[in-house]
C-alpha cells in the first residue's frame, strides 16, 4: 500500500462523541478532512475497506516511561512508541524520572528534540519537580508542555518532593498542570520495617508488595494532595488510584473541563489483583501496588460514574532478569501499552461498559484534561490519529510480537478478543497488521491553555 497523504477509509463503525455509527473517512494532509456516510474513491488515494472495523481516535496514554536518556538498556522512545502505535496509541505524555532527571528546562528541551528525531507517536513531556526548583517549573510554558510532575513517594534521583514548604509554594504559585504519584514515603518505610521484623529480610515475597504499599500510605498522600489543591485553586491531577478508599475523593458528578481535580487509573490496577502475584510475582510489581479484588472491582465501577476521568498505563518497562530478582531487589514497573487497548476492550465487554465510555477515557477525557489542540475525537479538521480495529480477530500476545525493547509482558499468553490493524498518525499509515510503517510521523503536542 502506498504510504501517500491521502486515504479513505470505507464502511467502518465509527465510535466517536459517544456516538456509533458507519460512516467514511477521507484523511488528507495529515488531518481529517471529511467524515460522511459515503465518500466516493477519487484517483491517487489510497482505499481501505473497514468493514465490521471499528474506527477510533487514537488512543493518548498520558503516563508512560520511556526511559530515554539514562536508562536505554530498557526502552528507548524509538522502541516504545512503536510499541504504542501498535496498540492504536497515538499520543503520550512521558515522565521526568530518566537520567538526568528532566527538572530544568535545558534538560527537558533535549528530551523533545529527541523525540522530534525518533518517535513514531506524538509526545510531550513533563517537568519534575524537586525541592527547590520553584522557579524553574513556573517558567514552563503551558502551550507545549503537558504538565509539572510531583513524585509524592517513590522516585529516583532528587525528585521526591517531601518538604512540606515547599509542596505548598509549588501548589500556590505554579499556574500549570500539576500531576502528582501519591503515597507517603513514612507509611511505606514502617511497614517494609515491621514486616522486615516479623519475616526477615530473605522471607519478603512480590505478595507483599501491596501491604508494604498499602492502602493508607495511598490515601494518607492523596488525600492530603488533593486538600492542598482545593485550598489552593491548583489544577491537580492523580496518576494511577489503586485503593477503593481514594475513590471517595474524587467528583463524579461534574464534567471533566469544568474539574479542577481530576483522576486516572491504569490498566493493571484494573486488570490484576493481589492473587496474581503468585503467578506472575515481581511482574506486576508496581508503585503503587496492584491491590485487593475489592480495590480492583472498586476501580472498574468508578470507570461507569466519573470518578475516573482517564485510563492510561504507567508503561514502564524494565529487563526481564531484573524482574526476576528477589522481591527486594527487583525493579518496580513493566509494558503494557501495546496491549492496552485490546486489554480495555475485553474488560469493557466482562464489565457491562459500553465502547464509546472506553473511548472516552482513553481518547477524549486525556485530550481534554490536557487541552490538547485537535486530537483525541474524530472531527473534521483534526490531526488524523487514528485506530482501525478487528472486534473478531484476536490478538494472542507472544513474546515474539513485543515490541517494547525488553521483550516481555504480563499478558504474555492471553488472548484478547479484538487487534488493531491500522494505525495512523498525523495522517500516515505508521502500522498495518503487524508492520511497522515509515516514516516515522510522531509531532509534539500543543496545548490549548493560556
Amino acid at each position: 500500500m502506498n504510504n501517500s497523504s491521502q486515504f479513505l477509509i470505507k464502511n467502518g463503525v465509527l465510535i466517536n462523541d459517544g456516538i456509533i455509527k458507519e460512516s467514511d473517512i477521507l484523511i488528507k494532509n495529515g488531518c481529517i478532512d471529511r467524515i460522511d456516510n459515503s465518500i466516493s474513491a477519487k484517483v491517487n488515494v489510497n482505499t481501505i475497506d473497514a468493514a465490521g472495523a471499528y474506527l477510533i481516535p487514537g488512543v493518548i496514554d498520558s503516563q508512560v516511561h520511556f526511559r530515554e536518556p539514562g536508562l536505554t538498556q530498557k526502552a528507548d522512545i524509538n522502541s516504545e512508541s512503536k510499541a504504542a502505535i501498535a496498540g492504536g496509541v497515538t499520543s503520550y505524555i512521558e515522565q521526568p524520572n530518566t537520567i538526568p532527571n528532566a527538572t530544568s528546562l535545558f534538560e527537558l528541551e533535549k528530551k523533545y528534540s529527541r523525540a522530534k528525531e525518533v518517535s513514531w507517536a506524538n509526545y510531550s513531556f513533563n517537568l519534575g519537580a524537586t525541592n527547590d526548583n520553584l522557579e524553574e517549573l513556573k517558567k514552563a510554558s503551558k502551550a507545549n508542555i503537558a504538565g509539572i510532575k510531583i513524585f509524592m513517594g517513590s522516585s529516583t534521583g532528587n525528585m521526591l518532593v517531601d518538604n512540606q514548604k515547599s509542596i505548598e509554594r509549588i501548589f500556590s504559585e505554579v499556574d500549570h498542570q500539576l500531576i502528582a504519584h501519591c503515597e507517603d514515603e513514612e507509611t511505606i518505610k514502617n511497614n517494609l520495617e515491621r514486616l522486615i521484623f516479623k519475616k526477615g529480610k530473605e522471607n519478603i515475597l512480590p505478595s507483599d508488595h501491596p501491604v508494604i504499599r498499602d492502602t493508607e500510605g495511598c490515601y494518607l498522600s492523596s488525600s492530603k494532595a488533593i486538600s492542598l489543591a482545593k485550598s489552593t485553586g491548583a489544577r491537580f491531577h492523580v496518576y494511577h488510584i489503586s485503593t477503593s478508599k481514594e475513590l471517595n475523593l474524587f467528583d463524579g458528578t461534574t464534567p471533566l473541563v469544568e474539574k479542577k481535580i481530576t483522576s486516572e487509573a491504569c490498566v493493571h490496577h484494573l486488570w490484576f489483583s493481589d492473587e496474581d502475584y503468585l503467578s506472575l510475582g515481581n511482574k506486576i510489581k508496581w508503585n503503587p501496588s496492584v491491590k485487593t479484588k475489592f480495590d480492583r472491582e472498586s476501580l472498574r465501577k468508578a470507570l461507569h460514574d466519573g470518578r475516573i476521568d482517564v485510563i492510561s498505563t504507567d508503561h514502564a518497562p524494565h529487563k526481564l532478569e531484573e524482574k526476576l530478582r528477589p522481591y527486594l531487589d527487583a525493579p518496580a514497573g513493566g509494558p503494557l501499552i501495546q496491549f492496552s487497548l485490546p486489554a480495555m476492550l475485553d474488560l469493557a465487554k466482562e464489565n457491562g461498559l459500553n465502547i464509546t465510555r472506553i473511548v472516552q477515557l482513553m481518547c477524549h477525557n486525556p485530550a481534554d484534561l490536557f487541552r490538547i489542540d485537535k486530537r483525541g475525537y474524530l472531527k473534521e479538521g483534526y490531526y488524523a490519529d487514528l485506530a482501525i480495529v478487528n472486534p473478531s480477530k484476536p490478538t494472542i500476545v507472544k513474546k515474539e510480537k513485543i515490541l517494547s525493547k525488553c521483550a516481555w509482558s504480563p499478558f504474555e499468553e492471553i488472548t484478547f478478543k479484538s487487534s488493531v490493524s491500522h494505525t495512523f498518525v498525523n495522517g500516515i499509515l505508521n502500522y498495518h497488521n503487524g508492520e511497522i510503517l515509515g516514516p516515522n510521523s510522531g509531532q509534539r503536542l500543543v496545548f490549548m491553555r493560556k
